[in-house]
């Protein structure tokens, strides 16, 4: 039985007044049914979503360049983000004021609050310049730096794990209780250059998807080495050929613990690591998917259209509409199945 609270005329609701370009990420405040996006149109944008799936324009700041990535305060009252402007910004939605609070060498990709529960707020960012930078907003300068190997491409925080991937194929994990010195420094399962991550409920480990068609399930801890697995998706076999699809975005849910992965193919897939099954597939949805994020019960889904250049400016095709829509999460297509 669905149970969901979010009473949609139709499973999937358009966003209101969605951005004008490719969104690089989307963010739900874990306190409230708050959504934010940024986008290569250089905004970060803040919804209020209504229990009928309907959503209303909450707050919009600017960068100078796109906006690449973009992130929650762990008291839902401030969204972070950064841009190819090389600048870290806040929005503080009390105050409506957007201030500056970070800056790099070369545009800044990835954005997190990574502070313990309860503590101060602390921010991490990680950029091309091939920095990982730590930060109290209560300072102009960082309060830790990491040399990374190279550019960041994906970041992913549940305290007190910290993950970092890089070109390359390199992945630094890092205890919180140690910051500026990683507990591991590895190469990426998958073959190819890494898209996304997202580190697990539990904190024991991480999913991490690349640019062909591949997601990695990974684990810290030695001695769960034999729950180490990868597996490829968003792919279309023929008799002649594979065409293999980017996975664009990984997000946990955050009541089960399940995830989904969401491709340039156009669709998005709920699955069980744990069981190592599929529970649900979405597909031909339009347009390539290029982020998503659950709201904080896990019965919103939320996934952007736009194009995600994968096939170069040629293949930008004036067809594609940039916007987000809201997915009413049915409990069935998430919860893992019995085992």
């Amino acid at each position: 039985m669905n149970t969901n609270p979010y009473k949609q005329t139709t499973t999937n609701v358009e966003i209101s007044q969605p951005p004008t370009d490719s969104v690089s990420e989307l963010a739900f405040s874990s306190k409230a049914n708050y959504l934010a996006a940024a986008s290569w149109d250089n905004e970060v944008r803040i919804w209020e979503i209504q229990s009928n799936g309907s959503s209303v324009g909450k707050a919009a700041f600017s960068h100078q360049g796109p906006a690449l990535c973009c992130a929650w305060s762990q008291d839902g009252g401030k969204v972070v983000s950064g841009g190819a402007d090389k600048a870290g910004r806040m929005l503080d939605l009390a105050t409506g004021q957007a201030t500056q609070i970070a800056q790099h060498e070369a545009p800044i990709r990835c954005i997190r609050f990574v502070e313990a529960e309860n503590s101060s707020p602390i921010i991490a960012t990680a950029g091309w310049d091939k920095m990982l930078n730590y930060w109290d907003m209560r300072q102009q300068t960082p309060i830790a730096k990491v040399e990374l190997p190279e550019r960041a491409y994906a970041m992913d925080c549940n305290n007190p794990l910290l993950v970092v991937a890089t070109a390359e194929r390199k992945i630094l994990i890092f205890d919180m209780a140690s910051p500026t010195t990683p507990y591991q420094t590895v190469e990426s399962p998958l073959r190819w250059q890494t898209r996304t991550v997202s580190c697990f409920l539990k904190k024991d480990g991480y999913a991490i998807g690349s640019i062909e068609g591949r997601v990695g399930i990974q684990y810290i801890d030695p001695q769960q080495k034999e729950k180490i697995f990868s597996f490829k998706c968003h792919r279309e076999d023929t008799t002649m050929k594979s065409t293999l699809y980017s996975v664009n975005s990984i997000s946990i849910h955050p009541v089960y613990g399940t995830f989904s992965t969401a491709s340039n193919d156009g669709s998005f897939v709920f699955w069980d690591k744990d069981a190592k099954q599929r529970l649900k597939q979405y597909t031909k949805l339009g347009a390539p998917i290029t982020a998503t994020a659950f709201n904080g019960d896990g019965k919103l889904f939320a996934y952007a259209h736009g194009y995600d250049w994968s096939q170069g400016y040629k293949g930008n095709a004036s067809s594609v509409k940039n916007t987000i829509m809201l997915h009413s999460v049915i409990d069935e297509d998430v919860r893992p199945k019995p085992r």
